[in-house]
């Protein structure tokens, strides 16, 4: 079993634990972290999502639920390195912005790395597939159904954000 801290509306911890799979109570609320890694010449690093899973086939940046005692930046390390084998330390990655919605807190992050495919480890029973897409070819599968729905909705909404970083590096 798995267990989640819970938050308040306001993101404060109320010291009680959520067991992962089970329904939330009104007013509480998990925390929930992802990070579009960015290679800096205009790609994103997208896997796919296993079959048996939500979304199944669909494609999606990593990320997953913060676990009770851990602080946003470690879950975030943690997840990249599960779904994809690649180490970060947490002080790497930077804070896009952060929302929420019915029972979750989100932080959403970016991180430069230029990780060769044949580099990835894809996490059994979660992700089959890997690919580095331009964003071009991301709003393509936005507007195809090919991105998880809830993804794409991030990537619209971050997308002028993760221009900016991907040009800085086009710069230099």
């Amino acid at each position: 079993m798995e267990f989640n801290d819970v938050y308040d509306k306001y993101r404060n911890p109320t010291g009680k634990l959520h067991c992962r799979g089970t329904r939330w109570k009104f007013g509480e609320f998990g925390l929930v972290v992802c990070v579009w890694v960015y290679d800096g010449k205009g790609n994103l690093l997208l896997t796919r999502r296993a079959p048996g899973k939500s979304f199944a086939g669909t494609w999606e940046n990593s990320g997953g639920a913060v676990k009770a005692g851990e602080n946003s930046r470690s879950a975030i390390a943690r997840e990249l390195f599960e779904e994809t084998g690649i180490r970060a330390d947490p002080g790497e990655f930077e804070l896009l912005g952060s929302d929420r919605d019915r029972h979750t807190h989100y932080d959403f992050y970016c991180l430069k790395r230029t990780t060769p495919l044949e580099e990835i480890v894809l996490l059994p029973g979660e992700t089959d597939a890997v690919q580095w897409a331009s964003m071009e070819k991301v709003r393509r599968m936005v507007k195809n159904g090919e991105i998880c729905r809830i993804i794409g909705h991030q990537f619209r909404r971050q997308e002028e954000a993760l221009l900016q970083r991907q040009n800085a590096q086009e710069e230099m």
